[in-house]
């Protein structure tokens, strides 16, 4: 498994796989193809289809000037390694190709082309959550202790960015009012909540403001904002939600916080290398679920659960997820996005307490449930992966 750094990517949204993404590669296509005359892009698949409304046209001509770049769109074609393709092209002055790149876009930023020359250092021997159990139970030890043998202390210096992006962008979102951008004219409503949420008492107080977090960071990078993938720019609301409002709460220390996003991404790495957290290959369950998974293993450490009950509000997470398809109303990371960050915050601080009431024993397992989300969603019709041909997509307009 990779660095839990590919988990968390700090950048603008609203799409790790759709922005973050080819920006990426169009800036390593760039500097590789210095002083050409002109370059052509061709977008295939997913990322063809709902690419205009999470700004890959935007994000491919900031890099390479939109005065020398002619982009195609080809929705209808996917190519066999992923649905979200593209072909870079450098031309010369006469149109000749003097060069070309195909490369995919398979998730929280992370590009590859598949050859074997492009993969990342592996930093983790055991890579299934069994096999972290195990060694868990022989050593003592828990899940930020893996990542921290795995990866060094110096992985806390890039979690405390991390944590300072979430805390930001929810500070932000607050603040922020009006219509996000788009066409839809979603009505930004964090502001609003966090204000109600503050006059409230109880258990609607807590609701209520974890609500009001998650929509900032939500809005934030519908809008285009800096923040921080958990695992993905769609499912970034989830997880500095539950950490800010149970900080807000018991006032852990940043020791505390830190080693929770260590588990947090260590939960979305065992996803990325086993399953997939692209919405593009198996669905929105890819992402949120993910999401959720990670915001309650993180809540259930800090509320001093044991590694097996860490395991099973992780497990949870994702198995009550299970099937949500990837369908944004007009290609946007808006309708139901944005809800939907909402609610799988909510419902990893539930699944977080659930466990926390067991013994942390039950019959699917994590690994299980991430064998079964991914064969879910290769079986999910394309329409409901990214495409925008169905379900919410074309219900909603």
């Amino acid at each position: 498994m990779e660095s839990i750094r590919e988990i968390y990517r700090i950048g603008q949204g609203p799409s790790s796989s759709h922005t973050m993404g080819p920006k990426k590669a169009a800036t390593q296509f760039g500097l590789m193809n210095r002083g050409v005359a002109r370059f052509r892009v061709t977008l295939y698949g997913s990322l063809a289809a709902t690419g205009k409304g999470h700004l890959t046209d935007w994000a491919i001509l900031s890099v390479l000037g939109p005065d020398k770049v002619d982009i195609i769109w080809k929705p209808e074609i996917f190519l066999p390694e992923h649905p979200n393709g593209m072909m870079f092209e450098a031309l010369g002055e006469t149109g000749e190709v003097l060069s070309e790149w195909t490369v995919f876009s398979i998730g929280g930023g992370k590009i590859t082309d598949f050859k074997s020359g492009d993969q990342e250092k592996s930093m983790y021997e055991l890579t299934t959550m069994d096999q972290i159990l195990e060694w868990s139970e022989k050593t003592g030890r828990s899940f930020w202790e893996y990542v921290e043998i795995s990866e060094g202390v110096e992985i806390y210096d890039y979690l405390a960015e991390v944590w300072h992006v979430m805390t930001e962008s929810i500070k932000r979102g607050i603040e922020a009012d009006g219509v996000l951008p788009g066409g839809l004219n979603v009505r930004r409503k964090a502001g609003a909540y966090h204000v109600k949420a503050r006059s409230y008492t109880g258990s609607l107080h807590s609701k209520t403001l974890i609500f009001a977090f998650a929509l900032a960071v939500a809005e934030e990078n519908a809008s285009g904002g800096i923040i921080s993938t958990a695992p993905t720019c769609g499912s970034c609301g989830v997880l500095p939600a539950v950490l800010n409002r149970l900080n807000e709460s018991y006032r852990f220390s940043d020791k505390k916080i830190l080693r929770a996003l260590a588990t947090a991404g260590l939960i979305g790495n065992i996803v990325k290398t086993n399953a997939s957290i692209s919405g593009a290959q198996v669905g929105c369950q890819g992402e949120i679920g993910t999401a959720c998974a990670m915001s309650s293993g993180a809540a259930t450490q800090l509320l001093g659960g044991t590694p097996n009950q860490i395991e099973y509000g992780a497990e949870m997470g994702i198995e009550h997820h299970l099937g949500l398809t990837c369908d944004p109303v007009g290609g946007l990371v808006q309708i139901p996005c944005i809800e939907r960050n909402a609610f799988a915050a909510e419902r990893a601080l539930n699944t977080a307490t659930y466990a926390l009431l067991s013994d942390g024993r039950h019959l699917v397992t994590f690994d299980k449930i991430v064998k079964t989300m991914n064969q879910t969603g290769h079986d999910l019709p394309s329409i409901y992966k990214e495409t925008s041909e169905g379900g919410m997509a074309i219900m909603g307009m």
